[in-house]
């Protein structure tokens, strides 16, 4: 039964995929309206994620530092929860770490939540606590550029596989609620690091959704009218 439930959580999602999605292209649009030019770091942030990029095509994959990256996005979910982590295991072949307890969130955690990137941007936090400006901006653009890419790139690459996390909450729930909190992610970072105001973001953000459930209901309603017209004909 909780499975059944998961799947229909998981499709009555997909409405939240299409307007999240829709409101990733019009914050994109906004920042690039409102940017007054490519900054420096922009470019270092983009330049990070190609350098990722190009190293995935031209040399062996970091699976060791995925897999660590991963078992230890576990535990520090695990450890928001509550749960207390212990026997991290890491290998090329896989890894795993014990919980006290468990959740959807701390399961699925490793596939939204880019732990390299969150560990550049607390270390750059402690550091512009005692140097002030943040020296050397654009390599800390460029490393965050680096790790996202990390982060994309293996979460697209695993999903392609059999993954226990996935199937556990099923594959539907799993995927969309991966994607939604995946862009839901990007959506905050361009309002803290672009000039789309958190308010203009959450306008289009609650704008799209809106829109996209309307859509979906309205083509449910016409759905179910068509379905009783037939049953009406054939009466």
């Amino acid at each position: 039964m909780a499975n059944f439930l998961r799947m229909l959580f998981g499709i009555a999602l997909l409405p939240a995929c299409w307007g999240m999605g829709r409101s990733l292209v019009d914050t994109l649009v906004r920042a690039a309206d409102g940017a007054g030019g490519v900054s420096v770091e922009a470019v270092s942030l983009v330049f990070g994620m190609l350098v990722f990029v190009f190293s995935w095509m031209a040399i062996s994959h970091p699976v060791r530092a995925y897999v660590l990256g991963h078992e230890l996005t576990h535990a520090l979910w695990g450890l928001l929860f509550g749960a207390i982590p212990s026997k991290v295991r890491v290998s090329a072949d896989g890894g795993s770490v014990r919980l006290t307890k468990s959740n959807f969130l701390i399961t699925l955690a490793p596939y939204f939540f880019p732990f390299y990137t969150f560990v550049v941007i607390v270390i750059a936090l402690i550091t512009s606590a005692f140097v002030k400006p943040l020296p050397a901006l654009p390599v800390w653009t460029g490393l965050i550029g680096f790790t996202w890419a990390f982060h994309i790139v293996f979460t697209l690459d695993t999903l392609t596989e059999r993954q226990p996390d996935v199937k556990l909450y099923g594959r539907i729930f799993s995927w969309t609620f991966i994607f939604v909190m995946n862009v839901a992610l990007v959506l905050l970072w361009l309002a803290a690091t672009t000039s789309v105001p958190f308010k203009d973001l959450g306008v289009i953000v609650l704008g799209r959704l809106t829109g996209a459930y309307w859509t979906a209901l309205v083509a449910i309603w016409r759905g179910i009218l068509w379905v009783c017209s037939l049953f009406v004909k054939g009466g």
